[in-house]
């Protein structure tokens, strides 16, 4: 079965402008003439040169959880503000708020390296079915084909990852990826870059203007990026093959971008059935646990400077999660998104059912609903325990010791993938940072919430290792009792002692005879057996999926792209905005006057009084649209985003950086089930925002100069 991601059923049809994610390859085989159309002036080879396997896409690099792109020769990166808040809030003290009041490194000695941020750059992409699929087919049963899966992502992966890294790179990264749910499989090959350090953060007022009032929004102002720089194994500034130059002519309604990176997860390839249990389970069960921590977190803080910045991080992503989760629900019931899918794979099945080659996609759908129809059996326990570490690190941490450990007692290639060698400096990175995290009254709170809501599980779906600790307290004090006694018997929770704890396998971990690690290997079987059910439900999945989503492809006759999964992706667009409802239009532009409208001093309206400054004296400079008559802020257009795009580079038809995107409209939410080009609606950063707050606030010449903008004599 020939890869997706170099679909060769490209009938003549094309899809709709904004929609998709594209590949790298796929752009390739839409062609020249498609990209045109796109608006893009650009020859398809600066883009994409398929004989060398790069170009200017491959200048959109992966962050942890984000994106990002290089912005001048010296190694210099842009993302967003909210994807390097864990850099801020690592050297950030009550005293000295990074978070707050931002950051600006006068040279770059001053810039503020991270102990657990790394940049992973694409060199490679290969297409890995043929040797991923012959292990599948041979399997005899749904878990053997899971295994089979495994091991050949952990054997390909081991094995691209003995290259020798590019010049200045730490080390050889290579993930591997699913499309389509097993239709094809591919590797990318990443060169990664350790050493990272903080260059421009702005104010908390800028970088987080309109808080969660204002997030998933429009009109927004936010002026969320950052700057970082990447530095070689050798401590030198690290020399990208790709950067893009930043436009000081920005962009205006109608004009082209695209938008480039790492989208995490989307949902179309769900059948109608696998979308309700989303619509009507795991969101709804989303907002209502991150509503709850979000409540507990915010009082257990109040008062506190330590607290406040501890809880940062996890506070700004559980608000987050919450109003996502809040918009797809709110979105899928009014697009009616699943009426449309019941419609569209009625039309699939109407077009199949007659055809003897397809008669397999007709049984591979009846088998995937089966599949859910075990999976809902116990959906509020799994659910549970998928949630267990999201606030709770007396929880988390000696669950992630456990499984460490346990893993550590096999060969490598045996163990699960994350637990691995090639995991093991991450994990421990991101332990001893999220130290900083760690604000013991809130975790408490954060505990007892997650214990007792295990206790009220249905009968027949307890977690055990709770029950048997928990279920004879008399009330909430009682449970509180115990908890505390938990956090005072365990050294988990510090730093030097749970640094010892990641080398020990389980029988030196158990010999500790300490509470929570206890708890930990209680909770983790419990996980370990979810896991092995669910790597029977995932094997299933790999025979039955690709067959149903082959007969869509087909039935579509034209160029799909595949569901986000973390691989680098493409989508053209446009500048522009959209009617969300009757009577009301948005434009797609804000500017500097709309933010200072907005100010009220009360969080989170708090415009920073340098900026403030500037921008009543009237000191707009060179960056003032003359079009607007102001410094634009952020503007939209209809590109095809998700989770994971943030921080991706917006760049114009001729490969300049034009903004920076961060986040999408109300409305748009549920695009992951589905893209509506009335409403599909990306928010970027105008880079002009940025660039006036460097020259006009920040007084930062050394950075203009750097990234080729410096003011003419």
């Amino acid at each position: 079965m020939r890869q997706l991601i170099i679909f060769a059923c490209l009938l003549g049809t094309t899809a709709l402008a904004g929609e998709g994610k594209w590949t790298p390859q796929q752009v390739l085989e839409l062609g020249p003439g498609w990209v045109k159309q796109q608006g893009f002036t650009l020859p398809l080879a600066t883009l994409w040169d398929k004989k060398k396997g790069t170009g200017l896409l491959s200048n959109a690099v992966q962050l942890p959880g984000c994106s990002g792109s290089f912005v001048s020769a010296d190694g210099l990166l842009i993302t967003n503000h909210h994807c390097v808040v864990s850099i801020l809030q690592e050297h950030s003290t009550p005293a000295a708020n990074l978070f707050e009041d931002g950051y600006l490194a006068k040279s770059r000695a001053d810039e503020k390296a991270s102990k657990a941020f790394r940049i992973q750059v694409p060199r490679a992409f290969r297409d890995v079915t043929a040797q991923v699929r012959p292990q599948l087919d041979a399997a005899k049963s749904d878990l053997e084909r899971f295994l089979a899966m495994e091991t050949a992502q952990k054997t390909l992966v081991a094995q691209c990852e003995k290259e020798a890294p590019g010049p200045g790179a730490t080390a050889t990264r290579c993930t591997f990826a699913a499309f389509d749910g097993g239709v094809s499989f591919a590797l990318t090959v990443f060169d990664e870059l350790s050493d990272v350090r903080l260059v421009w953060a702005p104010p908390r007022g800028v970088g987080e203007y309109g808080g969660e009032i204002d997030n998933w929004t429009w009109p927004r102002h936010t002026g969320d990026f950052s700057l970082v720089r990447a530095y070689t194994s050798k401590g030198e500034p690290y020399h990208p093959q790709h950067f893009f130059p930043l436009s000081a002519a920005g962009v205006k309604p109608g004009d082209a971008v695209a938008v480039l990176g790492y989208p995490g997860v989307s949902y179309r390839g769900l059948l109608a059935r696998e979308m309700e249990e989303r619509a009507q389970k795991f969101f709804p069960a989303r907002e209502a646990w991150t509503t709850e921590w979000i409540a507990l977190l915010e009082e257990a803080t109040k008062g506190s400077p330590e607290g406040t910045i501890a809880v940062s991080d996890d506070l700004r992503s559980l608000a987050n999660v919450r109003k996502n989760a809040q918009g797809q629900v709110a979105g899928i019931a009014r697009g009616k998104i699943l009426q449309k899918q019941r419609d569209a794979e009625a039309q699939v099945v109407a077009w199949a059912t007659p055809k003897p080659a397809q008669k397999g996609a007709v049984e591979a759908r009846q088998q995937l609903e089966a599949l859910l129809d075990q999976k809902l059996q116990r959906w509020e326990h799994d659910f549970a325990l998928d949630f267990l570490g999201s606030s709770s690190k007396a929880l988390g941490w000696p669950v992630l010791l456990a499984r460490l450990a346990g893993e550590r007692a096999k060969p490598d290639l045996e163990r699960e993938p994350g637990y691995q060698d090639r995991d093991l400096a991450r994990t421990r990175e991101k332990l001893a940072r999220d130290q900083k995290k760690l604000f013991v009254p809130a975790d408490k709170k954060a505990t007892l919430a997650w214990i007792k809501r295990a206790l009220a599980l249905p009968k027949d779906q307890r977690i055990a290792a709770i029950d048997a600790r928990f279920a004879t307290a008399k009330d909430d004090a009682e449970l509180s009792k115990r908890i505390t006694a938990l956090y005072e018997k365990s050294k988990v929770l510090d730093a030097d002692a749970r640094s010892k704890m990641v080398d020990e396998l389980p029988e030196a971990l158990k010999a500790r005879k300490d509470a929570l690690l206890e708890l930990g290997f209680a909770l983790d079987a419990e996980r370990k057996a979810l896991k092995d059910q669910r790597d029977g439900w995932s094997g299933a999945a790999l025979k039955h999926r690709p067959v149903w989503r082959a007969a869509v492809t087909g039935f579509a006759g034209k160029p799909v792209a595949p569901d986000a999964n973390s691989s680098l992706r493409v989508t053209f667009c446009r500048v522009k905005g959209y009617v969300p409802r009757d009577g009301v239009e948005m434009k797609p532009q804000t500017t500097l006057a709309g933010m200072i409208a907005k100010h009220t001093g009360l969080q989170p309206f708090v415009v920073p009084a340098r900026l403030l400054e500037a921008a009543r004296a009237g000191k707009l400079g060179r960056w003032k649209d003359a079009k607007l008559g102001d410094v634009p802020v952020a503007f939209l257009s209809d590109c095809d985003t998700t989770g994971g795009n943030s921080g991706s580079p917006a760049i114009d038809a001729t490969g300049k950086l034009v903004g920076v995107n961060f986040d999408r409209v109300w409305e748009n939410i549920a695009n992951d089930f589905g893209y509506n080009p009335e409403i599909a609606r990306n928010v970027n950063a105008d880079a002009r925002y940025a660039l006036w707050q460097l020259e006009e606030v920040e007084g930062a010449t050394d950075l203009l100069t750097e990234l080729g903008v410096a003011r003419k004599p």
